[in-house]
């Protein structure tokens, strides 16, 4: 039996060792930068954050999206990556909780 192409967050096993394949880290990458950028023009102001600020502020918003959707629709608090839509509102969410908290500090 052959084994499967990659698949988006699918992880691996081969001889008993968890191993993520390469093709997967670069989805997550992309995916997070694509997300991130539509989150952060969906929220207007100045942020401070690079490509990979950005990126991770894309992946981050899609386990916080997968975490909400399954919260409210199956009332389970498990924790995974959502879809397009939701990685952007989990991604808006971050990006709003971190502007509260701190992103915009004033030196003096």
């Amino acid at each position: 039996m052959q084994p499967k192409a990659a698949e988006f967050g699918h992880v691996s096993s081969q001889k008993g060792a968890d191993r993520v394949d390469i093709t997967t880290i670069l989805t997550w990458i992309v995916v997070g930068l694509i997300v991130g950028v539509i989150a952060r023009f969906i929220v207007p102001g100045p942020d401070p954050l690079g490509w990979i600020g950005t990126i991770v502020l894309g992946i981050v918003g899609s386990f916080v999206g997968g975490f909400l959707a399954n919260l409210i629709f199956t009332g389970q608090a498990s924790v995974q990556p959502a879809g397009w839509i939701g990685s952007i509102v989990g991604a808006v969410i971050v990006l709003l909780i971190w502007r509260s908290i701190g992103g915009r500090r004033v030196t003096v």
